[in-house]
């Protein structure tokens, strides 16, 4: 007989999933509706030939991404409700391995069978999707190899954590919540650092910027934004993708700033600028320290969440464990996972507000609103990515801005004139695009 906490868990993965799915069906009904409107729009400003092109990309990432998730919510629920999670971790217990060894292997586990799960979507996403919208240049051999260089740091990184989390359980009965907290945080501190450096030219080549127009290019916006850091790389990043992003990573001696040299193919030399600019201003304004401690405070709430699922004799009773705590953490991430989706509105709306005050930054180093803008439309154009979510979906996924909506606010904010004033006629609204429903 399947237990009511068991119950309860089925409700609570299959609701948030059921809710997953409503909200991408409405995103895609929504979009498509507004695309469509607005298809003029998105054929000059965005310089995407096709609008349904852009349609289908959306329509195909999304209809995998959640065959995937169901399918593995589905696997996962079989193997906790049906005992044999509980099976495993009784098996583990009766070896003559230490209780710490016992729960790296059962995350190790874990890990290789989602890694399993995941090959076949993966594989079809990059081959498949991927290939079909002109987007994938991997080869056979590159994917495989990221595959296992990726498997294999997440075992050593996920071994390490829990590992140190299962040490403090056993050294400080009463107190390992407040030690395993501040493990998670100086863990995500130090790969900060260590990520740029050790793991990132695992997959990729970083070169620096050297002389030349992009380096100049890059020093005036450093002096304009008043900012020093030398670290400036260009991403091989068409090696696997034709997908362009730039992103600044690190603190200290270790921040960096990283443009993928499809980026600088695809951008002119003041839309580089501006997004530098923007990438800059998560630092000049603290945003990274900011995530970090929203994230600090989330982690807080998990662990104290943890601690009473693996201080109550329910969870062991209810899902056949033995008296382990790492098998009673593992059912508690269970729980803490959905309820953590569930709060995305509230933790996006930090990103949300940084995203708009670098937004800002770039338009005020750049002295106006044409460069980012210019950047932004060329960011969803060339990446194919949907203008107009419906709100529901925006709140729940989002952490950056619309693309529509960043530049009217830049606009109406900074003005747009030069070459750029008018470019692909006005930016269309859900509040008055035809046939679209208001913005919330």
């Amino acid at each position: 007989m399947v237990s009511l906490p068991a119950l309860a868990l089925v409700g609570l993965l299959g609701g948030v999933q059921a809710l997953e799915t409503v909200l991408d069906t409405l995103n895609l009904r929504y979009g498509a509706g507004a695309v469509r409107d607005a298809a003029e729009w998105v054929e000059t400003a965005l310089d995407v030939d096709d609008p349904e092109t852009m349609l289908s990309y959306q329509r195909s990432k999304t209809t995998l991404s959640r065959l995937q998730s169901w399918l593995a919510v589905v696997a996962l629920l079989g193997i906790v409700v049906s005992g044999f999670y509980g099976d495993i971790a009784f098996a583990l217990s009766e070896t003559w391995l230490p209780s710490i060894a016992q729960g790296v292997l059962l995350l190790a586990g874990a890990i290789l069978a989602g890694r399993v799960l995941s090959v076949p979507f993966d594989a079809y996403e990059t081959f498949v999707i991927e290939e079909r919208f002109g987007f994938n240049n991997q080869t056979v051999t590159l994917w495989i190899r990221d595959l296992l260089v990726g498997t294999v740091l997440a075992l050593v990184f996920g071994g390490i954590v829990a590992a140190a989390i299962l040490a403090a359980v056993a050294a400080l009965p009463t107190l390992w919540p407040v030690a395993g907290w501040a493990l998670v945080v100086l863990f995500s501190l130090s790969v900060m650092i260590v990520y740029p450096r050790v793991i990132a030219p695992l997959f990729n080549d970083f070169e620096p910027i050297a002389d030349g127009d992009l380096r100049e290019a890059v020093d005036d916006v450093f002096e304009r934004a008043g900012f020093a850091c030398e670290q400036i790389y260009e991403m091989d990043a068409s090696r696997r993708s034709s997908h362009s992003n730039a992103y600044f990573v690190g603190f200290g001696r270790a921040k960096r700033v990283v443009l993928f040299d499809t980026l600088i193919e695809q951008m002119d030399r003041e839309a580089i600028q501006a997004v530098l600019a923007h990438e800059l201003a998560h630092w000049k304004k603290a945003h990274i320290w900011k995530q970090v401690a929203a994230s600090a405070v989330q982690m807080a709430v998990v662990f104290a969440f943890l601690w009473w699922v693996t201080t109550s004799q329910w969870v062991y009773a209810a899902f056949g464990l033995p008296g382990e705590t790492y098998a009673a953490l593992g059912i508690g991430l269970l729980y803490a996972g959905p309820v953590l989706t569930l709060l995305a509105p509230l933790t996006n709306k930090l990103s949300l507000a940084h995203e708009r005050e670098a937004d800002d930054f770039a338009a005020e180093t750049m002295g106006g609103a044409d460069a980012m803008t210019r950047a932004l439309r060329t960011l969803a154009g060339e990446n194919l990515s949907n203008p107009f979510p419906h709100p529901a979906y925006a709140a729940f996924h989002l952490t950056h801005p619309p693309i529509p909506e960043r530049i009217r606010r830049l606009r109406a904010e900074y003005g747009a004139h030069g070459s750029d004033d008018g470019e692909g006629g006005d930016v269309p609204a859900g509040d008055d695009t035809p046939g679209v429903p208001p913005a919330t």
